[in-house]
C-alpha cells in the first residue's frame, strides 16, 4: 500500500457548511478488501482537542462510503453518516469533565478528517495519514445578520435571516449556567427565524448591581424581538432549556406583555414558587439540597431536588391557563431535572383544564439532560458551574457517547422550533418532502401528533433539516 498512499482520495461533500447539515464521507483508491480509520480530529476554543474514529473496510470497488456503509468498530459503530462528528470525544490524557461548546459562532468548527491503513484505536498523531480533509462546520450562514443588543439595558444578540422579511422570532433563553450563547440562535436564523439570544442570569446590568435581573427584563427582551422592524411581532415564541423552562413557562402563563405564538420547553419543569423572583425561584429549588446525590464516580444527581412533584398549585406553574401552542422535549434519562415527570404532570393539568390540545410532549428514552443542534458531541458528564453557587461540580448531562435516543436527541432542537413554532408554516427539505404545521401539531410523517407524547425509536427522514429550509408565512402572502 505504501506506493500508492499518494493515489488514495478522500472526499467530504459539502466541506463547509452548517453544523445541523449532513456531509458525505468518501474514501476511495484503496484496495478491495482494505481495512482503513476514518479519523476526525478537533481542536476547540479552550485549547483542547477531541476526536473520532470508524473502522471500515473497503467493496470490491475499493471504496468506502461513511454514509452507508457500517463502522466495524470505534468510537461509533453501524451505519451512522455523522458519527464522525456525534461521537468525538476528548483525546486520551485529557482533562475530565470536558465539554465541547462554540463560544464565537462567527469562526467555523475545524474538522480534520484523515484515512489512516488497519484499524487503529490510538497512536494517531504518530502515524502519517493516507489522506486529509479540512472541513468547516458553521453555526453561522452566508447573510446572516449577527446584532449585539443593549437597548433597555439588555446583554442579547439578534440574530437575523437574509431579506427584508419580516421574520417570525424567537426568545432564545439557555439554562442555570448564565452568560450568552449564541449558537443555537444562529443557528436558527439559517433557518428563517429572527432569534434573540438572551444572557439574563450573568447580563451587564446584574453584573454592576449584584442583583438578578425581574420579569421586566424579560418583558423589555420580547419587547425588543417584537418591535424589530424585520421581525413578525404576531409569531414569537419562547424557547426555553433547563432552567429556562421556568422562566419561560412562567412568562407564557402569567405575563400581561408577553403574548406568544407558541413555548418549547427542554428538559426543564413547571416546579416553582409561582409568586416568586428569579432570585426566589433558584433558593427554592436548593432547599432541598440534601437530596443532592453523587454517584461512584464522583458525579452531581441533582433530579431530586424538586421531587416529588408538589401538590400544592402554588408551587407550579398553571399550565392550564396557557393559551398558546406547548412543545415539550425530555430525555428520560435526566439526571439534573425531573423533566419527565415535570411533562406527565403538565400533561394531566392541561387535561383537567381542557386545553391538553396545546400541548405536545417528545419523550427520548434513554437521553440525558443536554438536547442540543444535531451532531452536537457530548461526553455523559461534564463540569458545571451553577449560577447560584458558583461551585465547579461534574454534572451527569447525557447517557454515554453512543445510543439511539442521544442521537435522536441531538437532532430534535432545530427541527422542533422550526416545524412547532408557527402555525401557518410550511417547511421544505432538500429532498423534496415537504411537512406542514399548525403550530399545534406535526404531519403524521413526523411521528406526532395533538397532544400527544411520543417515543422515538428511529429517526426520520424528517430529523434532519437542511440549510435549504424554507419558513413560509401566511401572514405576509
Amino acid at each position: 500500500m505504501e506506493r500508492k498512499q499518494c493515489c488514495v482520495k478522500l472526499s467530504v461533500q459539502p466541506s463547509r457548511g452548517l453544523m445541523d447539515e449532513k456531509f458525505i464521507v468518501r474514501v476511495q483508491s484503496v484496495p478491495p478488501g482494505f481495512n482503513l480509520t476514518v479519523h476526525a480530529l478537533h481542536h476547540c476554543e479552550d485549547g483542547h482537542s477531541w476526536e473520532a474514529y470508524g473502522h471500515y473496510t473497503a467493496d470490491a470497488t475499493g471504496t468506502v462510503n461513511v454514509s452507508e456503509d457500517p463502522s466495524l468498530g470505534g468510537t461509533y459503530s453501524g451505519v451512522e453518516p455523522m458519527g464522525l462528528l456525534w461521537s468525538l470525544r476528548p483525546v486520551p490524557g485529557s482533562k475530565t469533565g470536558l465539554r465541547m461548546r462554540k463560544m464565537n459562532v462567527q469562526t467555523p468548527m475545524e474538522v480534520t478528517l484523515s484515512v489512516y491503513q488497519g484499524h487503529m484505536t490510538e497512536g494517531f498523531v504518530d502515524q502519517v495519514p493516507l489522506a486529509s480533509v479540512l472541513v468547516e462546520r458553521w453555526y453561522i450562514a452566508p447573510g446572516i445578520r449577527r446584532i449585539p443588543v443593549t437597548e433597555g439595558g439588555l446583554t442579547a444578540t439578534l440574530f437575523l435571516p437574509p431579506g427584508p422579511g419580516p421574520f417570525p422570532g424567537v426568545l432564545d433563553l439557555w439554562g442555570g449556567g448564565g452568560n450568552l450563547v449564541e449558537y443555537r440562535s444562529a443557528l436558527f436564523a439559517c433557518h428563517g427565524l429572527a432569534s434573540l439570544a438572551l444572557d439574563y442570569l450573568t447580563p451587564k446590568i446584574t453584573k454592576e448591581t449584584g442583583k438578578m435581573v425581574d420579569n421586566e427584563y424579560i418583558e423589555t427582551a420580547y419587547r425588543v424581538l417584537q418591535q424589530h422592524p424585520q421581525v413578525l411581532g404576531s409569531s414569537i415564541a419562547m424557547l426555553g432549556l433547563s432552567f429556562g423552562t421556568s422562566v419561560t413557562l412562567k412568562m407564557a402563563v402569567y405575563s400581561e406583555v408577553i403574548k406568544l405564538r407558541c413555548a418549547v420547553c427542554i428538559s426543564g419543569s413547571h416546579v416553582q414558587p409561582v409568586d416568586g423572583s428569579l432570585e426566589q425561584i433558584m433558593d427554592f429549588f436548593h432547599k432541598n439540597a440534601a437530596n443532592i446525590r453523587i454517584d461512584e464516580k464522583n458525579q452531581v444527581i441533582i433530579r431530586d431536588l424538586l421531587l416529588p412533584i408538589p401538590t400544592d398549585p402554588s408551587f407550579k406553574v398553571d399550565v392550564g391557563r396557557l393559551q398558546c401552542p406547548l412543545l415539550l422535549v425530555v430525555g428520560e434519562d435526566d439526571q439534573n431535572w425531573p423533566a419527565y415527570e415535570s411533562a406527565m404532570d403538565m400533561k394531566e393539568m392541561m387535561e383537567r383544564a381542557g386545553n391538553s390540545h396545546l400541548l405536545t410532549v417528545l419523550s427520548y428514552p434513554n437521553a440525558g439532560h443536554l438536547i442540543e443542534p444535531p451532531y452536537t458531541p457530548h461526553a455523559r458528564a461534564s463540569n458545571f458551574i451553577p449560577i447560584n453557587t458558583r461551585q465547579k461540580s461534574r454534572f451527569i448531562f447525557r447517557l454515554g457517547s453512543c445510543g439511539q435516543s442521544q442521537k435522536l436527541s441531538r437532532a430534535l432542537t432545530t427541527v422542533s422550533v422550526a416545524l412547532c413554532l408557527f402555525s401557518g408554516v410550511s417547511v421544505g427539505w432538500g429532498d423534496g418532502g415537504t411537512l406542514s404545521c399548525s403550530g399545534r401539531c406535526l404531519e403524521e410523517d413526523a411521528g406526532l401528533s395533538e397532544g400527544k407524547s411520543v417515543q422515538h425509536q428511529k429517526p426520520s427522514s424528517y430529523l434532519f433539516i437542511q440549510p435549504v429550509i424554507k419558513v413560509l408565512r401566511t401572514e405576509t402572502h
